[in-house]
């Protein structure tokens, strides 16, 4: 297969897929050594940035995939917020990153940390596919623990969950991160996690 051809063909298979695309899945459907394949996506992300294309070929949650280039991301965000029924609220964001950062965690570990019940907006992410059941804690009296899910990873356009932004960042000062970090250790203890579901490659958590 010529260098046109497969490049031509891995654009047809990134416009069609609905989610990361592996290069060893392709490179078993076209029969061609995986190198050969990750060296021709290689070569497209780096086209699509020389030339300021209006989107982006990224490496992420285990495969590739199309998005919109950043700098066009205020227009792109007026039209989708006039049909997206499934945006994030602010709760929501709220418990996301605490589970993100603090994986895995209780309901009441986010409760500690966002000061109000957290419940709902849980159940919500679950529903979204961002979040999910990744086992018990004893610790709790088997209290169900949270973390995120591939969708995560790929929603957010992140190779895994090393790649968020460091905690210090969003802190308002160290005082503040201190009693986050002690009010979860009051809530789970120094044994908790203890019961997670660690069979389970889709989990997203830091190696």
């Amino acid at each position: 297969m010529s260098d046109k051809v497969l490049r031509g063909t891995l654009e047809a298979l990134l416009f069609v897929t609905d989610e990361p695309l592996p290069a060893g899945r392709v490179a078993r459907l076209l029969e061609l050594d995986e190198a050969e394949v990750v060296a021709a996506l290689d070569e497209l992300a780096r086209e699509y940035a020389s030339d300021e294309r209006g989107f982006q070929l990224r490496e992420v949650a285990g495969g590739w995939r199309l998005y919109t280039h950043p700098a066009f991301h205020h227009v792109v965000e007026r039209m989708v917020l006039s049909w997206d029924t499934r945006r994030l609220s602010q709760a929501a964001l709220e418990a996301l990153a605490v589970i993100a950062y603090h994986q895995p965690v209780s309901r009441q570990g986010v409760n500690a940390v966002r000061g109000v019940n957290s419940e709902a907006v849980i159940s919500s992410l679950v529903e979204k596919g961002l979040v999910r059941e990744v086992g018990k804690d004893r610790a709790q009296g088997n209290a169900v623990i949270y973390g995120t899910t591939r969708t995560f990873l790929e929603k957010f356009g992140l190779k895994d969950i090393s790649e968020l932004p460091p905690l210090e960042e969003f802190a308002p000062d160290a005082a503040t991160e201190t009693a986050i970090r002690e009010r979860l250790n009051a809530i789970e203890g120094p044994d908790a996690h203890d019961d997670t579901d660690e069979d389970d490659e889709s989990i997203a958590t830091v190696d």
